[in-house]
């Protein structure tokens, strides 16, 4: 028997809807170590996923330098859903202009599906000196001009740093830090003066007053210290960076599939507890559709491209 044309359509459609996502399991690539942002956004996404698509979900940590490695693994793997990479600023906008040579096209290698949260960099002095707002840091720094140091643990901070210094025009050197952790201890000991980093990773060491909280580095005031300014309000106009995480699938993946993960991410990040715990470790939720974050990887990769080149940071 024939089946009639709204039935084959029907039919159709559910195969379709069905072919959206694997039929084995996914795999969540994070290009850092456990415990940062990427990796909570991995660890909360990757159960209410499984449960939506009755597969397997695994978070897979493979942390190395500016995320070269674990970024062309999700560059290299299957086109059909089955991995999905935690992309961030370093990863998919930095690392573009930063090497010359590197294994992965950070635009052309991915699709970008969301970008689920992003947060300011807390801008963070040591305790020992006198100055207590950025204004006031950075006329010392002038006055001191080539005897003040960043310490260093990473690109994006790198790239933040060297911004700040260009639109304020001081001469500070740069250390650098094996980890987030020595840059924010030799900070407090005055080894180096400044460094910009995620504040909850210094905000005990603020309260303590082993740390100055000078500014923040987003556009707008972070709702974790809405009464600290950001570096914008503190002279340098235009200064805007913020450390930003979204998901991103194959190059080749069918559009079908790009816009399931989409749906299913958005519907995550609404969730009450997803947000209050996004939000408790001061991030801002964004869950953008996949033309809005591909826009503002290619823009933030042009942005970065330009200090990178006039700083001389690029690297074989």
């Amino acid at each position: 028997m024939k089946m009639k044309p709204v039935f084959v359509f029907l039919a159709l459609l559910a195969a379709g809807a069905q072919a959206q996502w694997p039929s084995r399991p996914v795999q969540i690539i994070v290009p850092n170590a456990p415990g940062g942002g990427p990796d909570l956004i991995a660890r909360l996404l990757a159960p209410r996923l499984a449960e939506t698509i009755k597969q397997s979900v695994v978070v897979d940590n493979r942390a190395s330098n500016n995320g070269i490695t674990g970024a062309e693994f999700g560059a290299r793997g299957a086109p059909d859903g089955s991995v999905i990479t935690v992309g961030n600023a370093g990863t998919h906008a930095i690392n573009a202009t930063l090497y010359k040579k590197l294994p992965y096209d950070p635009l052309r290698d991915f699709i970008a599906v969301s970008e689920i949260a992003s947060a300011p960099m807390a801008v963070v002095s040591s305790g020992k000196l006198a100055p207590n707002t950025l204004r006031e840091f950075l006329a010392e720094a002038k006055k001191a001009q080539g005897r003040y140091n960043i310490a260093v643990a990473g690109a994006t901070g790198e790239i933040a740093g060297n911004a700040l210094k260009m639109m304020a025009q001081v001469e500070m050197g740069n250390v650098n830090y094996k980890g987030g952790a020595p840059a924010v201890t030799a900070v407090i000991a005055n080894e180096a003066q400044l460094t910009l980093t995620n504040y909850t990773a210094v905000a005990t060491q603020v309260e303590a007053g082993r740390l100055k909280l000078l500014a923040v580095t987003g556009a707008q005031r972070a709702a974790q210290v809405p009464n600290v300014p950001t570096v914008a309000e503190s002279g340098i106009e235009g200064y805007d960076f913020n450390l930003w995480y979204g998901l991103f699938l194959p190059a080749k993946t069918p559009q079908a599939t790009v816009q399931a993960l989409y749906r299913e991410a958005a519907r995550i990040v609404a969730l009450p507890e997803v947000r209050e715990r996004l939000v408790a470790t001061g991030h801002d939720v964004i869950g953008s559709t996949p033309e809005q974050f591909g826009e503002k990887v290619r823009r933030d990769a042009e942005k970065y491209r330009k200090i990178i080149l006039e700083s001389n940071m690029q690297q074989e």
